[in-house]
C-alpha cells in the first residue's frame, strides 16, 4: 500500500491554511463537493507541489440494500482521475431506504448510519463493494462509522464484520480511531477488541477527528479538538502496525491555523508512541525466539523499525508506485471467500431492506421505532439528523436564514418532523420554502413576499434569469410592492 504520510481534510474554509500548513503530505476532499471540471484552485495547487488529493464520499450507501447507484460511481470514478488519485474512500453505512424493493416511499437519512453486523448484510455489502470495485479506476477503502443505535440481533463483532468483508472483496480499509472510541462509549465496544480483530494488512490509511459527549452519550462532530482516548487509540493501533497514513478530520467550528497544527502534532507523537511499543514488541519477540543475537544486532534492528515508523508518519521514502499498488489490488478483487448464489443474495437484500426501512423511517418519518432497538437512542439519533438537517439546508441555501431570522430553526425542526427528505439538500430548502409559504408564513409580509421571490429564483424547470434587466425588473415591483 503506498506510504501517505500525514495529511488533513481539505475544507474551503480552512484552503488557504492547509496550503501554508508545515508537513501535510497529502490531503482528503469530500468528493460530492468537488466539481471535476471546476477544481478549487487550492486544490489544484496542491496538485501542482506534489500533494496528494483523495476523494472520500458520503453519498454512495454501500452497506444499503440496494446495488451502488451507477452515476454516483462515474462521478466518484472521475474525482479520482480528475486528481490523479491513488485511491477513493467510502463507507460501510446506509444513506437511504425504501422504494421499489420495499414497495414504499424512498427516504434519505442525510446522514451515515450503521448496517447490522449479520451474514444478510455482510452478503449485500460484499456485493455491493464488488460492484464499486469494478466500477472505479483505483483500489477502494471503506470506513468503519459511529453509530448511536446498536441493531438487534447482530452476529459478528466489528472486527469479524471487517475481516470478513476485506478477506472476501480485497478491499482495503479505513480505520477511524474516533468512531471506534465512540462506539465504545456509545455501544460498550472495546476499541482494543476491534484492532485485535482487524485484518491490519489491509488498513490504507487512518483517521483522527474530535467529538464531545452530552448526557453519556459521545458524538462524533469533527468541530472539536481531538481527545486523548481518541489519540490513545491510535497510539493502540500504531503498536501492531505501521498505517500508511493518517489524516486530521475537521469539518466545523474551524480553530486558528495554529491550534490545526498543534493536533497534527500530537498525532504524530501518538504515532510514534506506538511505533516504540511495536519495537519493543518485535525485539521481545526476537530475545525469546532467538539464540546468539548479540545486543548491537537488536539495537540495530530496533533503529531500523523506527525509521521505518518515522517513515510512515511522515511519507518518508520506499513508497510504492501507483501503478504497482493499483494494479495488486485489481489482482484481489473478488478472489476472497466463498460463492454465494445469486438468489441468496437477492434474498438478503430484500430482508436487509425491509429492516433499513423500518429504522429510517422511525428516524425521519415519526414512525413506530422496530422491536428491538433501545427507543431512547432511536429518539436521540433522530433529534440528531434532524439538528444536521437543519445546518445543512443552512448552508446549502444561507438566505433562508436571513430572510426568517432567529425562527428559522424552529419552523425548520418543526417542517421536518412531518416532512422526511426524499432528495437531496437543495431540494429539501425548496420543499421547506414551499411548505412556509403554503400555510401562509412567515408572518411578516415582507419576510413572505422575500421567501417567495427566493423560491421562484430556484423552482420550476430552469431558474429564473439573472441578466441584469429581469434582475431590475423584479427588484423594482418589490420596492414597489412594499410601498
Amino acid at each position: 500500500m503506498e506510504r501517505l504520510g500525514t495529511g488533513i481534510g481539505w475544507r474551503p474554509e480552512i484552503a488557504d491554511a492547509v496550503e501554508r500548513m508545515p508537513g501535510i503530505d497529502w490531503v482528503e476532499a469530500v468528493a460530492e463537493n468537488v466539481c471535476p471540471g471546476h477544481l478549487p484552485d487550492s486544490l489544484r495547487r496542491l496538485r501542482e507541489r506534489g500533494v496528494t488529493v483523495v476523494p472520500h464520499g458520503v453519498s454512495l450507501g454501500l452497506g444499503g440494500a440496494d446495488r451502488p447507484d451507477a452515476g454516483r460511481l462515474t462521478a466518484l470514478a472521475e474525482r479520482a482521475e480528475v486528481l490523479g488519485s491513488p485511491l477513493v474512500t467510502e463507507h460501510i453505512a446506509f444513506v437511504r431506504a425504501g422504494g421499489p424493493l420495499t414497495a414504499s416511499p424512498h427516504l434519505e437519512a442525510g446522514h451515515l448510519l450503521p448496517v447490522p453486523r449479520t451474514r444478510d448484510a455482510l452478503d449485500v455489502l460484499c456485493e455491493n463493494v464488488r460492484i464499486a470495485q469494478d466500477a472505479l479506476p483505483v483500489p477502494l477503502a471503506v470506513e468503519n462509522i459511529a453509530a448511536l443505535v446498536c441493531w438487534p440481533g447482530e452476529e459478528m463483532t466489528e472486527g469479524q464484520f471487517l475481516y470478513d468483508l476485506a478477506d472476501r472483496t480485497g478491499v482495503r480499509l479505513l480505520i477511524d480511531v474516533a468512531n471506534l472510541h465512540t462506539n465504545h462509549v456509545n455501544r460498550g465496544e472495546d476499541p482494543a477488541k476491534a484492532l485485535a480483530e482487524l485484518p491490519l494488512e489491509a488498513i490504507a490509511y487512518v483517521h483522527v477527528a474530535g467529538g464531545f459527549e452530552r448526557d453519556g452519550v459521545w458524538h462524533d462532530s469533527h468541530a472539536h479538538p481531538v481527545p486523548r482516548p481518541v489519540l490513545d487509540v491510535l497510539t493502540d493501533l500504531a503498536s501492531r502496525v505501521s498505517p500508511p497514513g493518517v489524516l486530521l478530520e475537521r469539518d466545523e467550528n474551524f480553530p486558528a491555523p495554529a491550534e490545526l497544527e498543534s493536533e497534527l502534532t500530537s498525532i504524530r507523537r501518538a504515532l510514534e508512541a506506538g511505533a516504540v511499543e511495536r519495537v519493543k514488541a518485535e525485539l521481545r519477540a526476537a530475545a525469546g525466539t532467538s539464540t546468539g543475537v548479540r545486543g548491537d544486532e537488536l539495537f540495530a534492528a530496533a533503529g531500523a523499525g523506527l525509521r521505518e515508523a518515522a517513515g510512515g508518519v511522515t511519507g518518508g521514502s520506499g513508497a510504492v508506485p501507483r501503478g504497482d499498488e493499483t494494479g495488486a489490488a485489481e489482482a484481489t478483487r473478488g478472489a476472497f471467500g466463498r460463492p454465494h448464489q445469486q438468489e441468496e443474495v437477492d434474498g438478503a437484500r430484500q430482508r436487509l431492506a425491509l429492516a433499513q426501512a423500518a429504522l429510517l423511517s422511525a428516524l425521519v418519518a415519526g414512525t413506530p421505532v422496530p422491536e428491538g432497538f433501545d427507543r431512547v437512542r432511536v429518539g436521540v439519533q433522530a433529534r440528531a439528523l434532524a439538528a444536521k438537517r437543519a445546518d445543512v439546508v443552512a448552508k446549502v441555501a444561507p438566505e433562508l436564514p436571513v430572510i426568517l431570522g432567529d425562527g428559522y430553526r424552529t419552523a425548520f425542526l418543526g417542517y421536518a418532523q412531518t416532512h422526511p427528505m426524499t432528495s437531496g439538500y437543495r431540494r429539501d430548502a425548496l420543499t421547506f420554502a414551499e411548505h412556509l409559504l403554503s400555510t401562509g408564513r412567515p408572518g411578516d409580509p415582507g419576510a413572505r413576499r422575500e421567501l417567495r421571490e427566493w423560491w421562484l429564483d430556484r423552482s420550476g424547470p430552469a431558474p429564473r434569469s439573472w441578466r441584469p434587466a429581469h434582475r431590475l425588473a423584479r427588484a423594482t415591483r418589490r420596492v414597489l410592492s412594499r410601498g
